[in-house]
């Protein structure tokens, strides 16, 4: 792995622990820029009325300075700081260390996972900090969130929680798009949970943005169309067709939550397809490829877990999403999977976020792909058939 392959390994690290939560502390030293008294820099994840920020302290002689960033920039900035002022870096998260140290032209990358480490709350209290403050909306009551009174209903608590969560997750992800007024299309969009959620806080932050539901049930669609405009939320709406069916073009973020099997690789699909520049995905049901583990020839040393049915189905969901990743990335996509909320709340908990650019090799990826299928005497994943890689 080349070193700016180490670095951007480091910094997607970074990303995935400023969106998931788990940052504990990162700290930048060995510096050797232009500023003669700078001796180190310090950051961690805090919660401010703007939004969530990375905040960099930088360390003088003589002074701190800090500076806070949205997550775009705090990347960039670690990025750039890696390549030519800082010979070595540590990020700290909940389940591991990962250090980063420069000599010359090598990098050397080195992981060490932990246990036990809790998340260091960001200097606010995260229950006051969250995307969707109250239940005063007109959607949260319409979708049976909240009561009359404004008040998150008991019964609604965990899916208060998720809709926060998501929110949390996808709004620095949709603010990194390139485009202005970016489109974004959910696949499967059901009663448009997270549509409302997310258009209401990006409105709230002043981002445009082009929200379209796709869902096959008509009256789900009317419904959606008819709260939307009571909302005055212009430029949210909602679609009636099927995942395949729909002319994703022009959009810049597909993103699909519980869509079924084969349904979330059609999503995928689609958001290759139309060159989106995020597709994050959080997968339901792993019905195709299990099928094909039961009744294929797997590697004989995987026998003391398949031979139990409950290993069989956590490794049928572990094998496909994988898969999934390695096939974004044979398309041109950096790729992560990571739990985005608690178990305790809900079993369908892994997201698939992908970003167009900066992917590994193709050939690589695909090499790999064969060489995992074979393990588990799988024919053919699902989404390599709509790809035209099988």
């Amino acid at each position: 792995m080349s070193a700016p392959d180490r670095i951007e390994e480091f910094v997607l690290a970074l990303q995935t622990g400023f969106i998931d939560g788990s940052i504990t502390k990162l700290k930048l030293g060995g510096y050797h820029g232009a500023e003669a008294d700078l001796k180190s820099i310090e950051a961690r994840k805090v919660a401010l009325k703007a939004g969530e920020r990375m905040s960099f302290v930088f360390r003088y002689k003589t002074r701190d300075i800090t500076k806070n960033l949205v997550i775009d920039e705090a990347m960039s900035f670690v990025r750039d700081g890696l390549l030519n002022e800082f010979r070595s870096a540590r990020l700290e998260t909940t389940d591991f260390d990962l250090q980063l140290e420069r000599q010359g032209d090598k990098i050397r990358l080195k992981k060490a996972e932990v246990a036990g480490r809790e998340a260091v709350q960001g200097g606010h209290d995260r229950a006051k900090n969250r995307p969707l403050t109250s239940g005063d909306k007109v959607w949260m009551q319409a979708l049976g969130i909240s009561g009359a009174d404004g008040k998150v209903l008991a019964a609604s608590q965990d899916k208060f929680r998720q809709i926060n969560k998501m929110v949390e997750i996808f709004a620095p992800l949709i603010h990194e798009l390139s485009a202005e007024k970016p489109r974004i299309v959910d696949m499967g969009a059901g009663k448009g949970y997270l549509d409302f959620a997310l258009f209401d806080y990006l409105k709230s932050e002043g981002k445009e943005a082009e929200v379209i539901g796709v869902e096959m049930r008509p009256k789900l669609v009317e419904d959606g169309n008819r709260l939307a405009e009571k909302s005055g939320f212009g430029t949210l709406r909602f679609v009636p067709a099927s995942i395949l069916d729909y002319d994703a073009s022009g959009a810049d973020a597909v993103i699909a939550l519980h869509a079924c099997d084969t349904a979330t690789d059609d999503a995928i699909f689609k958001g290759i397809s139309s060159g989106a520049e995020l597709i994050a995905v959080a997968p339901c049901c792993h019905k195709q490829v299990r099928r094909q583990m039961e009744a294929g020839s797997s590697d004989n040393r995987l026998d003391f877990l398949l031979r139990h049915g409950t290993f069989m189905e956590k490794q049928a969901e572990m094998v496909t999403d994988g898969l999934r990743a390695l096939l974004l990335e044979a398309s041109g996509y950096r790729t992560k999977v990571f739990e985005f909320v608690s178990d305790a709340h809900t079993p369908k908990n892994n997201l698939i976020v992908a970003q167009k650019g900066k992917a590994g090799s193709r050939e690589a990826a695909l090499k790999r792909v064969a060489e995992v299928k074979a393990m588990f005497g799988i024919e053919k994943h699902y989404l390599e058939g709509l790809l035209g890689l099988h």
